[in-house]
């Protein structure tokens, strides 16, 4: 029996990486606009974005929240492809 996998072509592979690299590239932009974004709320709320003890409840929140919606996607992504 012939081996069924096909190799994708070097200009595809090529395409796929950058194409990788520019979405997280965007991610990491959209990220940091979040961050300034968030830094600005606390400094609000709590008068001084300097000051230890926001900060520290600023990076548990987005810990938090990074970790529940990785677990969301991970699900999602396991669900879709049982799916297929």
């Amino acid at each position: 029996m012939a081996d069924e996998t096909k190799e994708e072509p070097l200009k595809v592979i090529v395409l796929d990486k950058i194409a990788a690299l520019v979405t997280a590239a965007f991610g990491l932009v959209a990220a940091l606009a979040w961050n300034e974004a968030i830094k600005a709320i606390f400094k609000e709320i709590f008068g001084t974005a300097e000051s230890i003890g926001p900060m520290l409840i600023y990076a548990i929140v987005v810990t938090i929240a990074a970790v529940i919606l990785t677990i969301i996607v991970a699900r999602a992504v396991s669900n879709a492809k049982k799916a297929v």
